[in-house]
């Protein structure tokens, strides 16, 4: 794992070192050293695979009491992800960024606690996850893909992305339970 990007909000973005010969490829998935040196002293506790066909938007979901950092990976396809910064306190609260992760340019995104997590599937997708906090149903909550507070520019070519129900109602930001102070973990 390679640094490519950060930012002053704790985001990161690694590239992945991908081994190629005649019988195919290895790729090194995760380096925690590498992780720890830009997001501080985390561990991935729960790692999850997830399949999306095309036009499936997934988000924006975040996980209250016990936040979650997410060290984000496409395995398979390209997906346009976004993360939002939902920590109050901080300089860039309510800010969206967006990246395009793609399978055949391995990377991987380090989300960290108090931000928002969705990702449009441009293409049938697969990705994997790694977390540093299990996922609790109590605690989730999601915020709504097209809140106006957010104005992210998915790209969704003129189709209605295909939802879950808890997405298609889930509050806008400004109705939205959001973190009060800091949380462990961030850098903000």
């Amino acid at each position: 794992m390679k640094l490519r990007s950060a930012h002053a909000s704790g985001w990161a973005l690694f590239g992945a070192a991908v081994h190629r010969d005649e019988r195919g490829w290895l790729m090194e998935a995760l380096r925690l050293d590498a992780l720890r040196t830009h997001a501080g002293p985390v561990t991935i506790v729960q790692q999850n695979v997830s399949q999306s066909r095309r036009g499936v938007l997934r988000g924006l979901h975040y996980q209250l009491g016990a936040p979650q950092g997410k060290l984000v990976q496409v395995l398979a396809g390209r997906v346009h992800d976004v993360i939002v910064d939902l920590r109050r306190e901080s300089p860039d609260f309510g800010a969206h960024f967006a990246f395009v992760l793609r399978a055949d340019d391995p990377q991987m995104l380090w989300v960290p606690p108090g931000f928002a997590h969705g990702f449009l599937a441009c293409e049938d997708s697969l990705m994997m996850y790694g977390l540093t906090q299990p996922w609790d149903a109590g605690l989730e909550r999601a915020i709504r893909w097209d809140s106006p507070g957010l104005a992210i520019d998915w790209p969704l070519e003129g189709a209605d992305p295909v939802l879950s129900d808890r997405d298609r109602g889930a509050p806008g930001l400004g109705e939205a339970e959001l973190f009060e102070r800091s949380t462990p973990g961030s850098r903000a």
